[in-house]
């Protein structure tokens, strides 16, 4: 049979429209495998027109739509058909299992990658979707990303180096390079489905040097814990109160700044003076007791009507970030009315000077929730540890409790 042509189409489109029956226009030859089909049905109104991968398999026909005519063209349904399925047909593979086959491109591969961080329940999804649009704006959303040469990617991230945003640059090498490396698995991962194939060869993040980490030493003795905790007390300055009960809380608790700064009213267990998360940075579930001290902060903290102890001044439907509490801290150093510290540090204070109280390291690790990669741990045991973590949070509290009043009696004195 010759070719289908739009005044052939057209035609036959007619002739359904007279007759009331069904027609089944096929293009060029194709016999024996499979070929494009243009499936013409008589509705009350109208004459639908569809087009159909058709193959012949095991003696059996099955059909596969790829469009509709005429918002499908004739030249778009033969690119389709020869693109996704004729190299099927040809194999003898069903075309049950065809899918475009155009090669993914940059926004592709960003906005399934950051999809996955989503379905995962990774709360990093926001800072490397923000990251990733910046970058795909930059290299071309639309080219396609097996292009992406390392040169280009060292091209976005010296800029942000060579301003002095060494920690950001690292960031962006490290969402592109994390990108490719989905992209690279999930073309073959059974358990997923991605709308696009990638064809990726090489990761062009890969090869580009990490910026070198600092690993932090730096915590606060005695005498600066107890400062700075007076000052969250007493600020010398106006201040968001969330704030400022944030950090007092982190100094209490040894938590991650963003799971404090997140904390609900369904998290806290007053009676039982529990935190419970059950997402958090490691995705493991956590929960701890609290020391009494920071169980009397708690209940004086009122929670908005979106539920939030500490939410953020700008937008209360919110929790105040952990960047923003970061540079609260920053701003109250340069002014040299509290200790250097970052928030980090905090983390840092409390595993060191709970150690001092008597809680044992791997009560300390457990509180924190810091990742046990002993088998044991890992695969067999299942105990929670309330009732030492229980034990643990009541030495540091006496801990602080001592600390803080050595500290007024010398203030007195």
């Amino acid at each position: 049979m010759p070719s289908l042509t739009d005044g052939a189409i057209r035609q036959a489109i007619k002739r359904v429209e007279k007759s009331g029956k069904q027609v089944s226009l096929t293009d060029g030859e194709g016999r024996g495998t499979g070929r494009l089909v243009l499936v013409l049905k008589p509705m009350p109104k109208r004459v639908t027109a569809e087009w159909m991968a058709q193959q012949w398999r095991d003696g059996k026909r099955t059909k596969k739509k790829l469009g509709n005519y005429p918002s499908m063209s004739l030249a778009q349904a033969r690119e389709v058909f020869k693109r996704d399925y004729a190299n099927l047909i040809q194999k003898g593979r069903s075309i049950k299992i065809a899918s475009d086959t155009r090669p993914g491109t940059i926004a592709d591969l960003f906005e399934a990658y950051v999809q996955s961080l989503k379905d995962n329940g990774r709360p990093s999804w926001k800072e490397v979707e923000k990251g990733l649009n910046t970058v795909a704006d930059t290299l071309g959303r639309n080219r396609p990303a097996r292009e992406i040469e390392p040169d280009e990617v060292v091209d976005i991230i010296r800029p942000i180096y060579e301003r002095g945003a060494r920690a950001m640059a690292d960031h962006v090498r490290g969402y592109i390079r994390a990108a490719y490396s989905w992209g690279m698995k999930s073309e073959h991962d059974y358990r997923t489905s991605s709308p696009r194939r990638f064809n990726l060869v090489y990761n062009p993040a890969a090869g580009i040097p990490t910026e070198p980490k600092n690993v932090g030493t730096r915590w606060l003795d005695e005498d600066e814990f107890v400062r700075l905790y007076r000052w969250l007390e007493r600020p010398d300055a106006p201040v968001h109160p969330p704030y400022t009960r944030a950090v007092c809380l982190l100094m209490l608790t040894g938590q991650r700044v963003e799971e404090i700064a997140r904390l609900h009213v369904d998290q806290w267990d007053a009676a039982e003076r529990i935190i419970d998360w059950s997402k958090t940075k490691n995705m493991r579930p956590h929960a701890i007791p609290v020391p009494s001290l920071a169980a009397e902060l708690i209940a004086l903290i009122k929670p908005n009507k979106h539920g939030w102890f500490f939410p953020s001044a700008t937008d209360p439907s919110k929790p105040v970030s952990h960047a923003t509490l970061y540079s609260f801290i920053w701003r109250q150093r340069e002014r040299n009315v509290i200790p250097i510290v970052t928030n980090r540090d905090l983390r840092r204070t409390w595993k060191t000077l709970a150690g001092k109280a008597g809680v044992s390291k791997e009560i300390r690790d457990r509180i924190q929730n810091h990742a046990l990669h002993d088998v044991s741990s890992k695969s067999y045991d299942r105990w929670n540890y309330m009732p030492e973590k229980h034990e643990g949070m009541e030495k540091w509290d006496q801990f602080v409790r001592a600390m803080l009043s050595r500290n007024r009696g010398k203030k007195a004195a």
